[in-house]
């Protein structure tokens, strides 16, 4: 009989720590980034829902 919660549990443990290497992997590299001596850094403007242009089907 298959074990469907224990196979659930395996995966869903796999992917978080996977998600969590990521995680600090990024910050990782961020502060690498950060710490370059050629690092500029440039501010985005958001724009809302409104601003952004239509898709054309």
């Amino acid at each position: 009989m298959v074990h469907y919660e224990q196979m659930y549990r395996i995966l869903f443990n796999k992917m978080t720590d996977i998600i969590e290497e990521i995680q600090e992997i990024q910050r990782q590299t961020e502060e690498m980034f950060m710490q370059g001596k050629d690092s500029e850094f440039i501010l985005l403007k958001a724009c809302r829902n409104s601003e952004q242009p239509e898709k054309k089907e």
